[in-house]
């Protein structure tokens, strides 16, 4: 696989694939930490004086409407301010308008193209990965760079489908997830693996996959609840009934392996009160880990040597119920072992609480767990049949 380094761009038109999935909120950039990510690639880019044609995708396009609000003119404008560069925006993703613009590039400048979902406007070609589209795509530049990691357990034209028509290489960000993500895909044990958050059904496979990898699997917020409910009552708290069975499964292959909360927060009738897990009743919603299942956790992520922390204990953003993700973190953080945080909730949860010291953040999300669990990014797939090999 071809890096970023391994290319001549003097005078190159280089296809520049980024996440700039930013969120937004009254027409405002929320934060922009994915366009910060993606500068050094682009700041290498321009001091080699190669012409960037930057490409991403914003949202999900379905409609015309979504369309409309998932403009990457803000980005642009962002982006504007963050460079010492002229930077051009091209409203097509396709046609002469973008071709024209394309043309007068100067060596060293920039041109950020509309949203790369626009195009799944018509058979939603951008996300089934149109190898017409691909070709066109591919045709405007003389090389390929992808450093969009937060895509990379997709195959779309933008990030896969171009790379069979051009030579291709992999930027900064993309190496950096790479390397900080390998001592995960290849662990010093005792490895121990802490999953929380909502939705159990979104990392049911990542779970039955890490099982076999991990020594100790810690379950915190709506994904233990499901696993306590096969024997306990949970009251109304957020639980999975279509993963019922599935869990059922795991648990008589992997009880072992797996701990639970013992405790917890909940609340009922508008009171808070911390319980067994043996002693909710009907009324009551689990909203945090409590005291004792952060001491059990605590005797295990102590003996780690490696930690993978995905999600969050429970509703941090309520000061009643911080107490759970809190600690878990701190006593991430100050473990001796190789520590990985990764999806967007577990990032979010550690800049609230302003709790650094891991080994590495992984900006991923769904590309994290998905290469956690398969060992490899679907959009690197079939490098030998793509130009990944080829350089200038």
């Amino acid at each position: 696989m071809k890096t970023i380094e391994d290319f001549d761009f003097y005078n190159k038109k280089v296809i520049l694939r980024v996440d700039f999935n930013v969120s937004i909120k009254d027409s405002k950039i929320i934060s922009n930490d994915r366009i910060i990510a993606a500068l050094p690639t682009i700041k290498y880019l321009i001091k080699k004086q190669a012409k960037v044609i930057i490409m991403s995708h914003l949202g999900k396009i379905k409609t015309k409407e979504d369309a409309e609000k998932n403009s990457l003119y803000i980005v642009y404008e962002e982006l504007c301010k963050l460079l010492d560069t002229p930077v051009y925006f091209s409203s097509s993703t396709h046609g002469d308008i973008l071709e024209s613009k394309i043309t007068a590039l100067k060596n060293g400048e920039i041109l950020l193209m509309e949203n790369t979902r626009f195009e799944d406007l018509e058979d939603k070609k951008e996300s089934n990965c149109d190898m017409t589209l691909s070709k066109y795509w591919a045709s405007l530049g003389d090389i390929f760079i992808n450093d969009a990691f937060g895509l990379s357990h997709r195959k779309h034209s933008s990030n896969y489908g171009i790379t069979k028509y051009i030579p291709s290489g992999i930027g900064f960000l993309m190496q950096k997830e790479l390397e900080g993500l390998e001592p995960i895909i290849n662990p010093i044990h005792p490895f121990v693996v802490i999953m929380g958050g909502a939705k159990l059904e979104d990392k049911i496979a990542l779970i039955k996959s890490i099982l076999t990898k991990c020594d100790k699997l810690l379950l915190t917020g709506g994904i233990a609840n499901t696993f306590l409910k096969t024997e306990f009552n949970i009251g109304k708290s957020l639980y999975s009934e279509e993963s019922a069975e599935e869990v059922k499964k795991i648990l008589s292959i992997y009880k072992e392996r797996i701990i639970l909360p013992k405790d917890c927060v909940v609340e009922s009738i508008e009171k808070i009160n911390q319980k067994n897990v043996n002693e909710l009743d009907s009324e009551d919603i689990i909203y945090d880990i409590g005291s004792k299942t952060i001491d059990s956790f605590k005797e295990v992520i102590n003996n780690a040597k490696t930690i993978f922390l995905n999600g969050t204990a429970g509703k941090y953003e309520l000061e009643n119920f911080e107490t759970g993700t809190k600690a878990v973190l701190e006593l991430v953080s100050k473990s001796n072992a190789y520590t990985v945080i990764g999806g967007g909730d577990a990032l979010s949860s550690s800049e609230y609480f302003n709790i650094d010291g891991f080994s590495f953040k992984s900006t991923g999300g769904g590309a994290t767990l998905d290469y956690i669990v398969n060992g490899k990014l679907k959009c690197l797939e079939d490098e030998n049949t793509n130009n990944w090999d080829l350089c200038f």
